[in-house]
């Protein structure tokens, strides 16, 4: 009788330690949003962001002055960080023959037009093309996800969920129905809680990632109850059989 009960136990912790599909699904009305327009957001330049800016010219000679360059060929992140320019507090950069130039509420795209207007108008270039990045963008991803960690990106724009498959995508014990984002921006901080089984997200705050951004994957709550009694299936498993074993030998 015993070893009837032990079997039966057994497989109610199976059945109950597995996920559904719907709990691990992306996305799972995506149909319901073909075809729709995509809305690309910039952001801002902040506080701390080290920009690295290009400027072009007709004659290459007279862009020399404005142009930060390592020595060497190809240039690490590294490298063109220490080149670039870091936004003060007060959201200025100090550029060369322009001095004190305010980056305040302008995206990298509306900077490089200033920037390239300012040159023109003041006589210092004709014509000339202006690029400007920033260079230490950051996102760190922290929870169940396969490769945690602190990830660096150039692009413009990238989604939540390019950002995760940068930490090697959620483990199959991470809450697919709750990732928290945690965003610092123009002085305020905004905490936003994104399902990813639905894809009502996708048009919303936080289906871009922003630089500094932080993503907590949660875990489910079949991790979090297993967290307090067994670590995983497998051990689970051979804590049972063990038991089985002792329960068999004992009753022969």
């Amino acid at each position: 009788m015993m070893f009837k009960n032990l079997i039966f136990i057994c497989c109610l912790l199976l059945v109950f330690s597995c996920s559904t599909k719907k709990e691990i699904l992306y996305l799972q009305d995506v149909d319901q949003h073909h075809n729709t327009e995509i809305k690309y957001t910039s952001t801002t330049i902040q506080p701390n962001d080290i920009l690295r800016i290009n400027v072009s010219a007709l004659i290459p000679e007279s862009t020399i002055p404005y142009n930060r360059v390592a020595d060497g060929g190809s240039q690490t992140i590294e490298l063109m960080q220490l080149d670039g320019y870091l936004v003060s507090e007060k959201l200025t950069i100090n550029f060369p023959v322009l001095g004190l130039i305010s980056v305040k509420a302008m995206t990298p795209l509306e900077f490089s037009d200033f920037l390239k207007k300012k040159l023109e108008a003041e006589g210092h270039l004709k014509n000339p093309s202006v690029s400007v990045r920033v260079i230490n963008a950051k996102v760190m991803v922290l929870g169940e996800v396969n490769n945690p960690g602190t990830y660096n990106f150039t692009e413009q724009n990238i989604t939540l969920l390019q950002a995760l498959a940068n930490a090697g995508d959620l483990a199959i014990t991470g809450k697919r129905e709750d990732i928290t984002v945690i965003r610092e921006e123009d002085g305020l901080r905004k905490i936003g809680h994104v399902d990813l089984t639905s894809s009502d997200w996708l048009d919303g705050e936080f289906g871009y990632v922003k630089p500094n951004d932080v993503i907590i994957v949660n875990p489910s709550n079949p991790k979090v109850k297993s967290a307090g009694f067994v670590g995983s299936l497998p051990t689970l498993f051979s804590v049972v059989s063990i038991v089985l074993t002792t329960v068999l030998l004992i009753s022969n």
